[in-house]
Order: structure tokens, then C-alpha cells, then sequence
């Protein structure tokens, strides 16, 4: 009998889970709570809140579920994951202690700093009156950061005092990410090239999954304000000593800390570095799947992803990468896990987000997707509903147009031409995604 799995969450970043999870050769019987229009053509979508745990709990009973992912970080940081840990259900995803790298900043610079991982340097800080005193002996430019979970939205790279003044205020005073703004962090500004880093590991063991640099800022050249991500490609070419670097220096001190605090962690750690001339420095913890950049990352896998999954939420990873083959010729020195990526393949995913975001956005416009797709190219779907049979907007970020390549322009186009044929009223993008640029971002 073929496993059940079920996937917690609604995003663009679930239905590429549940897209990965359909292809095992395991034929799993999936669920999706709640899910979306996308993740129903291949999952069982039940209409339960991610903060309905003990509907959660309830449905993994009923249905015998063998495995529960979770997806979003609001269900990890609250404790799903632990909850569900009470009835015996393997997860993959960190219990609440774990989470806390995501949902507590400062907390996550403490354990940067215990572990001895390069990071910003910071001052915390919980009213305005006390940041703004501080922020008057810095040079700009400077980073501010709600130290909650903010969706992505909670971080400002401020180029001026009045714009470093104005998001302080909005998360102090004005209170625009509730309870995840109450208390702020103010850096410095690190530069140079961001790059993503999911680690999967069992409390024991780990691996690291393709690199990828996912594009933050809602404008081309990297202009205005940050969102949740407007696009991503993988894998992202690194110098060869510097994939030995970013294990060494930071992902063994990180998990050895978390060993040495006695945090149990077994999901994906994500760590969102900058490369900065001294070398790569940490910019955030995630304790899920980033999104977009589950939408690239995963179809270079080269696995069972339902067998990869479960094996870590059972304690057991170790034991499954020793099963392994070999890597490729094409993969990289000292990255821990290579042989789970396809290196010779290329993954670009552009996100289709309704126009106003990340302010204000209209939901409800029809949408029209492009007919078919193939192995080079498919649609994720994000924020989309039916209404009346009809399939509309009905978030921020609305969908993912995700090209496959045998190199990156190759998989450019296959995303580009997807979008070219994808409609709905307000339908804005950004056209850089994975275009060769100068790479020296601040942040």
C-alpha cells in the first residue's frame, strides 16, 4: 500500500512540494491542507486553516497519514510540528525551538554568534525613541529588520537616515507586521552577491540541496521595496574553494550549536547568505522551504523526494545518503549531498504577481494559463481560487512561470515563454530574473 503524505500549506512553494512528492515512484496518496486550485490536480485538498492543529492532528488519524511536510513558517514557529510529534507522526519540519531561528532574529544571531558563523553586525532595539538615538552614530546605508517573521516584507535596506527613521516607525510605532515588528534589529549593510542554501538534516546528518539566488526586491535592477520573492534560478555557479567554504565556515558550526543547545531540527534549514570579498556571510535563518526558490531547486533533484522526506522525519538520513550513487562529473567539490542535484541542468522560476503588490493588490481577475506545458516548463500556482468555475487572483503573488534548461538561458526562455502566454488583469513581473548583471547587492 502506497504511503499517505500530507502537505500543510497553500503557496506557490506547496504546490511545487506536492508536484515533487506525486513524481516518487511510490505513487503516494497525497492531501493538501488547505492547498490551492494547483496542488488539487495532484492532492486531495482539505479546507483546513495551517492554524488548525487539532483539525491537523485529527486528519492524520483518520487517514492514517505516514508523513506530514509542512510548508508555511507560522504552523512551525507555533508548534505543529511538535503537536503532531504526540501522536507519533513523522514531520518534516523543525518543532517550535527549532522554528525559533526563523521567528526570532535576535535569538538567531545569538546562535550565529555561540557558533562563531560570520553575521552583521547589530543592536536590538524595541522603541523608536531609543532606536532613532542609535541610529543617529551610524553611517548609511543600514539594514532594519523586524525580528519576527514578517513574510519576507519585515526587512529594509534604508540608503538614508529618513528612510531608516520611516521603517523603524512603521514597525514600532505603526505596528504594520503586528507582534513580528514589536522588537527590531538595526545592522550593517553587508554587499556583494546573495545566495540561497537549503540544508536538509536529521538532527544528525545533513545535505545541502542546490544552491540558488532568489530576487527579493519587487523591481528590475533590484529597485523598490522587498517582497516575499519575485523570482529564482538555480543551481548558482560558485567559485570551486567557496562550496567547501560555506559547509566548513558555516552550516557544520550551525548544526553542531544546535546539537550543543539540545534544539532537535529535522526538515530543511534554509540560510540566506551574502558573499561578501571576506567571504559568506549569514543574512537569516528560514525554517522551511523558501519560496520561490523551492520552485528551482526542487526539479534539479535527482532522488525520491517522498523516500529523502521521510527518511529524514524518521531520524534515518544518514542511512539514505549512504545509498546513494556517485555524483556526476559536473558536481562541485566539498557540498555535502551532491549527488542529489542534477548539475547539469538549469532551473529558473519568474513569479507573476498582481500589480500593486507588495502594497495594496485586487483579487478576483480571471485568469488564463497556458495550454498544456512539458518537461521544459509548467505553471506553480500561488495566489489563485475558483470562483463561479473560474480560475482568478487571489493573492500578491500569484503564480510561478518555471523553465527548464540544459543551461540558464535555455531555461530563461522556457519561464519567459510560459508567462508570455499567461494572462489576468494587472499582471506584473519582473523581466531580469537570471540575467547575467553585476551581482553586488546590499543588504
Amino acid at each position: 500500500m502506497s504511503r499517505k503524505v500530507l502537505v500543510v500549506g497553500s503557496g506557490g512553494r506547496e504546490h511545487a512540494l506536492v508536484k515533487q512528492l506525486a513524481a516518487s515512484p511510490q505513487q503516494p496518496q497525497l492531501f493538501c491542507a488547505p492547498g490551492n486550485p494547483g496542488t488539487a490536480e495532484l492532492a486531495a485538498n482539505v479546507p483546513l486553516s495551517v492554524s488548525d492543529f487539532k483539525g491537523i492532528a485529527r486528519l492524520c488519524r483518520e487517514q492514517s497519514i505516514d508523513l506530514v511536510v509542512i510548508g508555511p513558517e507560522d504552523p512551525l514557529i507555533d508548534g505543529l510540528a511538535d503537536e503532531l510529534h504526540k501522536i507519533e507522526i513523522p514531520v518534516f519540519g523543525p518543532g517550535a525551538t527549532g522554528a525559533r531561528l526563523e521567528g526570532d532574529k535576535e535569538f538567531a544571531k545569538e546562535v550565529l554568534s555561540s557558533a562563531g558563523v560570520p553575521s552583521a553586525h547589530y543592536h536590538a532595539f524595541s522603541t523608536s525613541t531609543a532606536a532613532l538615538k542609535h541610529l543617529d552614530t551610524l553611517d548609511m546605508p543600514v539594514v532594519i529588520k523586524a525580528c519576527g517573521a514578517a513574510q519576507g516584507k519585515g526587512v529594509a535596506v534604508c540608503s538614508n537616515r529618513d528612510e531608516a527613521e520611516a521603517h523603524i516607525r512603521e514597525c514600532l510605532d505603526d505596528q504594520r507586521f503586528g507582534g513580528a515588528g514589536l522588537r527590531i534589529l538595526i545592522e550593517e549593510c553587508l554587499f556583494g552577491p546573495e545566495l540561497s542554501v537549503l540544508v536538509v538534516t536529521d538532527g544528525q546528518d545533513y545535505c545541502l540541496l542546490a544552491p540558488s539566488r532568489d530576487h527579493k526586491r519587487i523591481g528590475e535592477n533590484d529597485c523598490g521595496p522587498n517582497t516575499g520573492g519575485m523570482g529564482a534560478f538555480a543551481p548558482v555557479e560558485l567559485p570551486a574553494d567557496l562550496y567547501g567554504d560555506i559547509d566548513a565556515r558555516i552550516v557544520l558550526p550551525v548544526l553542531a550549536e544546535l546539537r550543543r543547545r539540545d534544539i532537535p531540527y529535522r526538515g530543511v534549514l534554509y540560510i540566506g547568505l551574502m558573499l561578501t570579498e571576506s567571504g559568506p556571510s549569514v543574512l537569516e535563518f528560514n525554517c522551511r522551504f523558501g519560496d520561490p526558490e523551492t520552485q528551482v531547486v526542487l526539479p534539479l533533484f535527482t532522488g525520491d523526494f517522498l523516500e529523502f522526506c521521510y527518511q529524514t522525519a524518521v531520524g534515518n538520513l544518514g542511512s539514505y545518503l549512504q545509498g546513494l550513487h556517485e555524483p556526476g562529473g559536473q558536481a562541485p567539490p566539498n557540498w555535502t549531498g551532491s549527488d542529489l542535484t542534477a548539475w547539469n541542468r538549469h532551473s529558473v522560476v519568474v513569479v507573476a504577481a498582481a500589480d500593486g503588490y507588495p502594497g495594496k493588490y485586487l483579487t478576483g481577475k480571471p485568469i488564463e494559463l497556458p495550454a498544456g506545458g512539458g518537461n521544459d516548463g509548467w505553471i506553480i500556482q500561488a495566489g489563485t481560487r475558483h470562483q463561479d468555475e473560474q480560475l482568478v487572483t487571489a493573492g500578491g503573488r500569484v503564480l510561478g512561470a518555471v523553465g527548464i534548461g540544459d543551461d540558464l538561458e535555455q531555461a530563461r526562455a522556457a519561464a519567459y515563454g510560459l508567462l508570455g502566454d499567461t494572462h489576468f488583469e494587472g499582471l506584473t513581473y519582473r523581466r531580469d530574473i537570471g540575467a547575467p548583471k553585476e551581482d553586488q547587492h546590499a543588504r
